[in-house]
Parts: C-alpha cells; sequence; structure tokens
C-alpha cells in the first residue's frame, strides 16, 4: 500500500492545471468545509472497493462483445466451452474469449495496486460451470453443464488472488447438472470446489448460492424454475456450508433488476422471481445481504435506454440510492442487522456502453464509491477487472482505463472511516479520513456541472489531485494537467500534487478531485 510519503508535490504544475478552472470560477458559488469538523457516520470493510471476474474469462467462452472487437478475434471453432453464454443470448452480441492469462505481469501489478480487494469470481455463467473430479478435463461439460472449469484453472485464480492481495468470493452452479434425479440441488460440486482450494492453500470467504436468482432462467436454472425452489435450494446451500465450511459467509440473495419500486408485478413469463419472495421462500440464513446493480442496459442490448448526454444528471447517479434504499428495505425486513454488499456493478447491464470506457464513466464511479460508502455498504465490486467495455482495465493490452485510475487514487487516499461531509447544492463531496496518515482527511470533490465551477472554502493547506480530460469521452485522462500512463516496465506513475493554501481551491466544471489535508487534527480520524 502506497502511503502519503509516496506522493511527491508537484506545485509547478498548478499554473498549466488550474488556470482554466480559476477562470471558470470566476462567478462559481462558494462551499465552506471545516476537515477537522466533520463528524464519523461509521466505517466500511478494508476491502471494500473490489471487482469481478466473471467465471467465463476463467474457463474461456462466449462474453460480452466489446463496439470495437476486430475481426481477428479468436475463433471459437474446437475452443474450449465454445457454446457457453446465457440460455436464450443472442449470439451476435457475444464474442469467444480465451481463458485469461492471469499470471500475466501488467494484470497482477495494476489488480496488486488496488489491494487490498475482494476477487468475485462468479456471473451469469458460473450457475452452469462443471468444476472437474480431478485433473483430467472432460472434451465436453457434462450433461446439464454448459462449461468445464479444470483444476488448473481455479488454481490460476487461487495464484493470482493470493499474489494480489484479494481474497476469493463466488458462487455455486446450480443448473441441472448440480441436481438429482428429483431437481433437487446437491452440494457434491460445491463441496469439491471448497475441499480443492484448501488443498492447495486456497480460501474462498464469502459465497452466493446462485448468481442472480431473480434471472434464474436465463442463469440457466431448471425450466419452470420458481421461489419455492430457490428457497429449498438455499437452505440445503446453508447446511452444507454450516456443516462443512463454517467460516464462510452466506451472501445473499445477490439479485439484480429492482430499483425503488417492487417488481412481482412483472408476468410470470418473463421468468422473473422478484427478492420479495426469494427472501420469504428461504427464511434465515445470510450473513451479509448482497444484491447488484446497473443503472441500465447498454446499447448492445437495450438501444436507447441511456445517452452520454445523461451520464453526469443526478437522475442517473440516483439510481444507485434508489436500488440501495429498495434492497436495503428488503434486508430490513427479512435479515435485520446484516451487513450490505453490492457484489456486482457497472456503467450498464450486457457490458456496459460505449463511453464506459472513458473519462465520462469516471464520475458514476466514484460517486457511487462515495454514496454507498456513506450509507454504510460494505462492499462494492466493479464488474469487470478487465472484460467488455466496463472493465477497468482494457481487455486485449490490460492498459488502465480512466476509471481504473480513479480506482488507485481511491484507494491510495480514502481511509476506512467515513466522515460526514454533508450536502452542497452544486457538487458531489464526500470525505473519508485518510488512509495512513493520522488525524488527515481526503475531501473527494466531484463537479457534474459541464460549464460550470464551484468554490470550495477551506481553512487549511490541501494536496490536490484533479482528474480530467480534454473530452469527456477520452479513453485517456489526466491528473493535474498531466497525462495518467504506466511506465515502460509498467510502473504506476508518482501521483503530483498541487498544493493549495488556505481560502479557495476551485474545482473546474466536469473534474474530479481529491483534497488531502494533513492538518485537519480531525478527531475521528486518530
Amino acid at each position: 500500500m502506497t502511503r502519503s510519503s509516496g506522493f511527491k508535490v508537484g506545485i509547478g504544475i498548478a499554473i498549466t492545471a488550474l488556470a482554466g478552472c480559476q477562470q471558470a470560477a470566476a462567478q462559481a458559488p462558494a462551499l465552506s468545509v471545516d476537515p477537522s469538523r466533520l463528524p464519523r457516520l461509521g466505517t466500511i470493510d478494508a476491502r471494500f472497493q473490489s471487482y469481478n471476474l466473471e467465471m467465463v474469462e476463467v474457463t474461456g467462452g462466449r462474453f460480452w462483445k466489446p463496439y470495437n472487437a476486430s475481426a481477428s478475434s479468436p475463433s471459437a471453432r474446437g475452443a474450449d466451452n465454445a457454446g457457453n453464454m446465457p440460455a436464450g443470448g443472442n449470439p451476435d452480441l457475444f464474442a469467444y474469449r480465451e481463458p485469461v492469462d492471469l499470471s500475466n505481469r501488467r494484470l497482477r501489478t495494476l489488480a496488486a495496486a488496488l489491494a487490498p480487494a475482494y476477487l468475485r469470481v462468479s456471473g451469469t455463467w458460473a450457475n452452469s460451470t462443471y468444476f472437474t473430479e480431478n485433473d483430467q478435463v472432460p472434451s465436453t461439460p457434462p450433461g446439464g453443464f454448459s462449461a468445464v472449469l479444470s483444476r488448473e484453472r481455479w488454481k490460476g485464480v487461487i495464484d493470482f488472488a493470493r499474489a494480489v492481495n484479494a481474497e476469493i468470493v463466488t458462487s455455486m452452479a446450480a443448473s441441472p447438472g448440480a441436481r438429482d434425479a428429483a431437481g433437487l440441488w446437491q452440494s457434491d460440486q460445491a463441496r469439491r470446489l471448497f475441499a480443492y482450494t484448501r488443498s492447495i492453500g486456497g480460501r474462498i470467504v464469502a459465497a452466493e448460492f446462485m448468481n442472480e436468482p431473480t434471472l434464474a432462467a436465463m442463469g440457466g436454472a431448471p425450466k419452470g424454475y420458481d421461489a419455492a425452489a430457490y428457497g429449498r435450494d438455499f437452505k440445503a446451500f446453508v447446511a452444507f456450508i454450516r456443516a462443512s465450511e463454517p467460516d464462510v459467509m452466506v451472501l445473499g440473495p445477490g439479485s439484480i433488476g429492482e430499483t425503488a419500486a417492487p417488481q412481482s408485478s412483472r408476468p410470470s413469463s418473463s421468468g422473473f422471481i422478484s427478492t420479495r419472495d426469494l427472501l420469504a421462500a428461504s427464511g434465515p440464513g445470510i450473513d451479509a445481504f448482497s444484491y447488484h446493480h446497473y443503472g441500465a442496459v447498454s446499447q448492445r442490448c437495450s438501444p436507447g435506454q441511456t445517452t452520454p448526454e445523461a451520464a453526469l444528471s443526478e437522475a442517473w447517479l440516483a439510481s444507485t440510492d434508489k436500488a440501495l434504499a429498495y434492497y436495503r428495505s428488503l434486508r430490513d425486513e427479512f435479515a435485520p442487522g446484516k451487513p450490505m454488499w453490492l457484489t456486482e456493478t457497472a456503467e450498464a447491464a450486457c457490458g456496459g456502453n460505449p463511453w464506459a470506457s472513458t473519462f465520462l464513466d469516471t464520475f458514476r464511479y466514484l460517486d457511487q464509491l462515495g454514496r454507498l460508502a456513506k450509507a454504510g455498504v460494505q462492499m462494492v465490486a466493479h464488474n469487470t477487472l478487465a472484460a467488455s467495455d466496463y472493465g477497468l482495465l482494457d481487455e486485449k493490452t490490460w492498459r488502465p482505463r480512466p476509471s481504473y485510475w480513479a480506482a488507485l487514487l481511491w484507494r491510495r487516499l480514502m481511509g476506512t472511516i467515513v466522515l460526514d461531509a454533508g450536502t452542497h447544492h452544486g457538487m458531489h463531496l464526500y470525505a473519508h479520513c485518510r488512509r495512513g496518515v493520522r488525524g488527515a482527511v481526503t475531501l473527494l470533490a466531484i463537479n457534474t456541472d459541464r460549464t460550470n465551477a464551484v468554490t470550495l472554502r477551506l481553512p487549511v493547506t490541501s494536496e490536490r489531485y484533479t482528474l480530467s480530460a480534454d473530452d469527456l469521452q477520452s479513453a485517456g485522462v489526466k491528473l493535474n494537467g498531466t497525462a495518467l500512463e504506466l511506465g515502460p516496465n509498467d510502473d504506476l506513475p508518482q501521483f503530483a500534487a498541487v498544493t493549495s493554501p488556505p481560502g479557495s481551491v476551485d474545482i473546474g466544471p466536469a473534474t474530479i478531485t481529491f483534497l488531502t489535508v494533513g492538518e485537519a487534527k480531525n478527531p475521528a480520524c486518530d
């Protein structure tokens, strides 16, 4: 973990980086904040900021085709798990991808920089993935499964997690292949996965029964699968965990598709099962309430549902709060007091929109982290680390996208103690105790206004880290006016701060600024 001593202060950058902001801020509204007096709201898990690795990345198979996919993409003919994709999916939306090389040096370097984290290996594909009994790998999946996960590839996950200081979270196979003749879920596959993991020194810290049971049919569940069947299976899963893996956290239900309004009115023909029905049928047993949230479905699957023009709007960003409010109300009713985990989230479902890989989505990414930390959510797993358009890294080169650089700044500057920065018209402002520096505070100021600046008044000196781009849909991002890029040996750049004296700090239009206050002397941060 890089501490404050690793940050070099580049005062000389200030003139170039801030001149435009200062000019735009001439008539900006002024907000006053005293970092020393911000009260403590609570704490978040040290691994709060986490990420997903889709099971299909591990096994190989068909995942969401990037918008700029070339004709030279790997052919699926004769490839491992060539037919693996969600039930009923349109083949034109998917492209075959070979199993990810988790030993790659760049990938490990960049993932390790986000440590500590939870690494969730799951997704729709995990519901129907067969884990091999031994080192012999069948050429085709057994009946009732769509993919094969070899021991070698699962060992690659365990080695990767160990190398990057990540704890593994996963889910179980729940397709017809994991059931007996009567259709009852059997623990054989789960038992085998846990036992092998343990035998090679790995550890699974938490598990969901299945991925997104609200969309069970799409996830490969048996025909006619309903809430009653889920409740029966979930109870069997909990009994298995308590008896065989008592140290593993049970997460659930891992729902998707509901926001502020109940969805139980959907027609049964849609295959949708409401979370309320799932919880009522499954009874107690979860250790943490997990849910998934996407603000929309991407244009890949549903054209016109959202636009880049709306990406900085309050309505778009507030969808995070709406989803949390709905699922938290169910948590309070069925599992009161249990922590909330957002185990899958990104800009949009179905691989993300084209702008998910640009600076434009960095606003949603950081605002979502700020909102959820303030609300007490304990874990947020971004989907994905490096697959399709919503990956933090490009899936071919593994070079960082803008949201990765934002994630790295959050990791280095935002600690686990959450402070109340209040509500301020015209800017999204969040505050945490600074990571690794006693008494210090970090403010995260997000200006979503595309034309107007905001002035923040601080009574003490601060160190400033401003993210910006020449074009909001740029694939690159600048820190205090300097482009962020990997070094020749994949070295991470040294983040240079600009010193701001006590008084006004201008937050330019459509920019994101972290402000660290080393001399805040906030008693909540001691």
